[in-house]
């Protein structure tokens, strides 16, 4: 039996998982249109090996230059390898795999980009049980930094985890400052967030819960911060460093980010895949920001290691 054959594997709720995921991109594009005023396409997709999703855009538009949210559900019959990385015992196994994938380049070089995944994956072995396991997380990139916004950002992550156990929030705030780091820089990619993966302990309710936790959490991490400062002033100056810092998205994206890896990997679609990238995007060789400037700051005061709560 294929996985996508089932709604239930073991006491996994499959079907109750798509739709809470179904309902979260409905929630985030009503949310986000009615801040922008701009309206998202909405673009339905199939994949030849099984499975497909829906991928909405909102581009050029008032105060996100792009801004894509999308969810996928796909299947197929061999695991890609970075879906098995952390668990070389799953390759070859069949697998589902849904999710909600959000990206958001504010057209105001003062307002941070942002990022969020949630997912869940399902692999099947004919004659061995199947293992489920979610993953996801949030993280901020502003280009201009903000201590209220990293401390608020960084709050309600906290908030989306407490109530799970007191030792998540600083376990995966831990983890999204190791996975979203440019090691050909030795620089972050922003100021972090929360990121996890291979969660399915001590039971579906447990993670499921956390999962829609960090889903719900979303909204109210993000939209205070970009309400507050998608109006502030700017110039050519500043989106000159957006552009420039728009390229360090794109590496990491393109190099490291397991989510684009399997999405390639899986034949996923390329399009969909992308949409994450930022529109208008500027590469300098050997660049350094002006000693003492805001866009110096940005490199001595955020892109480090630090705990955000305690400041």
């Amino acid at each position: 039996m294929r996985v996508e054959d089932t709604q239930l594997v073991g006491d996994a709720d499959i079907a109750a998982v798509q739709q809470y995921l179904t309902q979260l991109q409905s929630q985030m594009i009503a949310r986000l249109e009615a801040l922008d005023g701009g309206r998202f396409s909405r673009d339905a997709w199939s994949r030849d090996q099984g499975g497909g999703g829906i991928s909405c855009i909102l581009e050029n538009s008032t105060v996100f230059e792009r801004a894509g949210v999308g969810f996928s559900h796909v299947f197929g019959d061999h695991l890609p390898p970075s879906a098995s990385a952390a668990r070389p015992e799953l390759a070859g196994r069949s697998f589902q795999a849904m999710g909600v994938s959000l990206v958001l380049h504010p057209r105001n070089p003062r307002a941070p980009t942002v990022h969020l995944n949630v997912r869940f994956f399902v692999a099947q072995h004919q004659t061995e049980p199947a293992v489920w396991w979610f993953g996801g997380g949030m993280d901020l990139t502003p280009y201009y930094g903000d201590v209220q916004d990293a401390q608020h950002f960084h709050q309600t992550c906290k908030d989306a985890l407490t109530p799970f156990g007191a030792d998540y929030y600083p376990q995966y705030k831990a983890w999204c400052d190791r996975y979203f780091y440019l090691k050909h820089r030795a620089e972050p990619r922003g100021i972090g967030g929360i990121f996890f993966d291979d969660l399915n302990t001590p039971d579906f309710a447990h993670c499921f819960g956390l999962m829609r936790s960090v889903g719900d959490h979303f909204i109210p991490a993000y939209l205070p911060i970009v309400e507050r400062r998608h109006l502030l002033p700017y110039g050519e100056r500043e989106r000159d460093f957006q552009a420039y810092r728009r390229g360090r998205y794109v590496e990491f994206n393109l190099v490291y980010d397991r989510g684009t890896l399997f999405g390639l990997q899986s034949g996923g679609r390329t399009e969909s895949i992308l949409m994450s990238m930022p529109p208008v995007v500027h590469w300098r060789y050997q660049w350094q920001p002006e000693a003492g400037s805001a866009e110096a700051q940005l490199y001595s005061e955020f892109l480090i290691a630090k705990d955000w709560l305690l400041e």
